[in-house]
C-alpha cells in the first residue's frame, strides 16, 4: 500500500484546519491536510471574526481580503423587550482592528486556502476521509480512502460516493481538526463530555429597505437567547433559539429546485420570521424583503477532556463546542491553531521536549473552563446593573472574545471575569 511521509498531518479543511496548514507552512513545518469534502463551504453560514482573529490573520497576510468581503460592527448591545441593558463598544478596546467583523464562513474558507494554495504543493487533499490510525514509537500511520462518485440506478439515476483506493500517510503528529464529530478524537479515544442541554436555533438571513445597523443586537428574553447579525449590503440575519412552543412548520426548509414553490417557502419563513421577531424584540421595525438563505441548527455544550494524546491534538470544533452567539468556538480554535503551531516548531525544529505539547493541552483546558463558566465566571459590581447581574451566566457566552479581549467586554458592562 501507498504510504505519504510528513511531520504532520491536518484532518479537516475547515476555517480552524486551513489555518493550521497556512501557519504551518509559515513556520517551514511539513503537512498534508485533507478532507472529505469535494471543496469549500458552499453554504453562507454568517462567521464574527474577534478583533484578536483579525490580528492572527494579518500575521499570514490576509487581512485585506477578509475585510473587503466583511461587515465592520462596532457595538453589541442586549435587550430586552424594548429596553436596552447594557453595551459594549469595540471601538474603545483601541488596537489595529477595534471591532468584530462578519462574513460567510464559505468567504474565510476561500480566502485561506487561497493563501495555503500559494505557499504549498501538494494543496488540500479533497474528497480524502480519515479512517484510523495506529501509533508507532516515532510517528502516526493513519489509513485514508480517497473518494469517488459513481453513478447507479437505470431508470432513476443516482451519483453515490464511492472509495476509489486506500493509501496511508506516516506523520510525526495528527491534528484534528475535522469539527464535533471528530473521527481523529473518536479514534484517540478522548472522551467529549457533554456539559448542559442541547439547544436549537434557526438563523435567517433577508434583505432589508434600510440602512444596516453598525451593531449586533442580542435579545436576552425570559427564556430564549437571540441575535441580529447586521451584514454587507442591506442585509440581515436573525437567529432565534427554538423553544417548545415554536412550531418547526413555520420555518420550513427552502425547495431550490421549483420556483414557485420557493416564492410561496419564502412567504411562510418571512412571516415565520416576523411573528417571532414582534413578540422577542418589539424595536425591530425594518422591512423584510427576500429571504436569502434559512437554517435550522442545534448546538450542544461539550469539552474534549483532552486536547493532546498518543501525538494527536485537537482543536476548534473538534474540542469543543458551545452555542453560536458569541462565537466563540470557531475563534478560539483560530488561536489554538497558532497556539499549536508554534508548540510544534518548538518540538519538530528546535528539539524541545514533548512535554511542551502537553502545556498546550492545559492551556485550551483552562481557557475552555473558564469561557464556559466552569471555573470563574463573571461577577457583578456594586454598580452592575440588575438586569445584567441576573443574567451572569447568560451574558458570558454571548460575549465575543476570550482572555484580554473578554475582560474588556465584561469591563464595559460593569463585571470582572474571574
Amino acid at each position: 500500500m501507498k504510504e505519504i511521509r510528513t511531520e504532520v498531518l491536518v484532518v479537516g479543511a475547515g476555517p480552524t484546519g486551513l489555518l493550521t496548514a497556512a501557519l504551518l507552512s509559515e513556520a517551514g513545518i511539513q503537512f498534508e491536510i485533507i478532507d472529505h469534502q469535494e471543496k469549500t463551504a458552499a453554504h453562507s453560514y454568517a462567521c464574527a471574526l474577534h478583533p484578536s482573529s483579525l490580528e492572527l490573520l494579518d500575521k499570514i497576510g490576509v487581512t485585506e481580503a477578509v475585510l473587503a468581503r466583511g461587515k465592520r460592527v462596532h457595538r453589541l448591545a442586549f435587550y430586552d423587550g424594548t429596553t436596552r441593558h447594557g453595551v459594549v463598544n469595540f471601538s474603545e478596546f483601541g488596537g489595529k482592528f477595534p471591532f468584530l467583523l462578519v462574513l460567510p464562513q464559505s468567504d474565510l474558507e476561500e480566502i485561506l486556502e487561497g493563501k495555503l494554495t500559494r505557499k504549498h504543493d501538494p494543496k488540500v487533499l479533497w474528497s480524502h476521509r480519515f479512517d484510523d490510525l495506529k501509533n508507532e514509537e516515532e510517528s502516526v500511520v493513519v489509513e485514508i480512502e480517497e473518494l469517488g462518485g459513481t453513478a447507479l440506478g437505470y431508470v432513476v439515476p443516482h451519483w453515490e460516493t464511492v472509495v476509489q483506493k486506500r493509501f496511508r500517510i506516516r506523520a510525526r503528529y495528527v491534528v484534528g481538526a475535522d469539527g464535533h464529530n471528530s473521527l481523529v478524537r473518536q479514534r484517540t479515544g478522548i472522551e467529549y463530555k457533554s456539559l448542559g442541554d442541547t439547544e436549537s436555533f434557526v438563523a435567517c438571513e433577508f434583505a432589508t429597505d434600510i440602512e444596516v445597523d453598525d451593531e449586533v443586537r442580542i435579545v436576552l428574553d425570559n427564556g430564549t437567547t437571540n441575535v441580529l447579525w447586521p451584514l454587507s449590503g442591506n442585509t440581515y440575519r436573525w437567529t432565534f433559539q427554538l423553544i417548545h412552543s415554536d412550531v418547526p412548520s413555520e420555518f420550513p426548509e427552502k425547495d431550490r429546485s421549483a420556483s414557485q414553490i420557493e416564492e410561496i417557502l419564502n412567504e411562510q419563513i418571512r412571516g415565520g420570521l416576523l411573528r417571532l421577531a414582534r413578540h422577542r424584540a418589539p424595536w425591530f421595525s425594518a422591512k423584510v424583503d427576500g429571504i436569502a438563505w434559512r437554517k435550522q441548527v442545534s448546538f450542544e455544550h461539550r469539552l474534549a477532556t483532552q486536547f493532546y494524546k498518543d501525538r494527536c491534538l485537537l482543536v476548534g470544533d473538534a474540542a469543543h463546542q458551545t452555542g453560536p452567539i458569541g462565537v466563540q468556538s470557531m475563534n478560539a480554535g483560530l488561536r489554538e491553531a497558532e497556539v499549536l503551531t508554534a508548540k510544534l516548531q518548538k518540538v519538530l525544529h528546535e528539539e524541545a521536549p514533548v512535554s511542551v505539547l502537553e502545556s498546550y493541552n492545559q492551556e485550551c483546558l483552562s481557557q475552555w473552563r473558564q469561557l464556559l463558566g466552569l471555573t470563574g465566571g463573571l461577577r457583578a459590581r456594586a454598580a452592575t446593573d440588575s438586569w445584567v447581574r441576573a443574567r451572569l451566566k447568560r451574558i458570558l457566552p454571548c460575549l465575543p472574545g476570550s482572555g484580554k479581549e473578554l475582560n474588556r467586554m465584561a469591563g464595559q458592562l460593569e463585571l470582572d471575569l474571574q
